[in-house]
């Protein structure tokens, strides 16, 4: 029985997500697992590793064929397949100790950064630079947002204050960021399907906290809004993955021939993404 680790990147904003390996730690990367599987209701255990006892939760999965592993902020995950018995999760705990413990370690002291407030001052992360966030009353009219080389300016309603104010900056800049993905991930991920000798797919932009990005068995990508703080390689290699997805859906020597192909050190690119924390990237 296989077993899969997803461990303590984050998407982009630095809080709860997972990132997916295959059984080799070489190959460490993103939460790039297709998701079909249906979960029933978590169960929680602990476990003895070393000198330490380890809380962890428990899940089934009815279509899922390996064990997998994830490790967040809220601790870790063993997702089990439906027809394993439980004390198999306890034993690929065991056998992947070292890197439990290692992410459980990486996420107690990783520091912490305030969520974006949506005043004045903020700053607001964009391939890979910090925009200072200002808020500009005006006259009465619709919300707009406007982008220079070093500030990313918020013009809103001058009848707003307040909570109110901040509230409708946040949810201003979500929807510059969300934009601002679709218009600058799309291309990319043509000319990596184009390069695989396939046609535009389908790519849909999402606020994730789990994963950069997925490919569904129908062939639509979708990708991680958050990742428009990341610097242009790091994004170009999020949809080279995603891309190698519609033609292998899986992390096997097929797929890492195909993103060879297309990011030959998408290894070093996978490495800074996970040790990036990009400024104003957590909202």
């Amino acid at each position: 029985m296989g077993v899969e680790e997803q461990g303590d990147a984050r998407p982009g904003f630095g809080r709860g997500s997972h990132r997916t390996m295959a059984t080799s730690p070489s190959h460490a990367g993103l939460a790039y697992i297709v998701r079909h599987a249906s979960f029933n209701v978590m169960s929680a255990r602990r476990i003895h590793l070393g000198s330490e006892e380890i809380a962890y939760r428990l899940t089934r999965s009815a279509r899922r064929r390996t064990i997998g592993l994830k490790v967040g902020e809220d601790g870790l995950t063993v997702v089990l397949p439906e027809r394993l018995r439980a004390g198999e999760a306890d034993r690929a705990v065991r056998e992947k100790a070292h890197w439990v413990l290692d992410r459980l370690r990486r996420v107690r002291e990783r520091p912490t950064r305030p969520a974006l407030q949506g005043r004045d001052g903020a700053t607001v992360g964009y391939l890979g630079r910090a925009l200072t966030l200002t808020v500009t009353p005006h006259a009465p009219a619709r919300t707009r947002i406007q982008r220079s080389a070093r500030r990313l300016a918020v013009f809103v309603d001058a009848r707003l204050d307040g909570a109110l104010r901040a509230a409708t900056v946040i949810r201003a800049l979500r929807r510059w960021r969300r934009e601002e993905a679709e218009r600058l991930f799309t291309p990319k991920i043509e000319a990596f399907a184009e390069a695989l000798g396939l046609a535009a797919p389908r790519v849909l932009i999402r606020e994730q906290k789990a994963r950069w990005g997925s490919c569904s068995s129908d062939g639509v990508i979708r990708l991680n809004a958050r990742l428009v703080a990341y610097e242009d390689g790091l994004i170009d290699y999020v949809c080279a993955h995603e891309a190698c997805h519609l033609v292998e859906m899986n992390h096997g020597p097929g797929f890492h021939a195909l993103l060879e192909g297309l990011i030959a050190d998408h290894r070093d690119r996978s490495r800074a993404l996970r040790e990036t924390f990009p400024p104003g990237a957590a909202f």
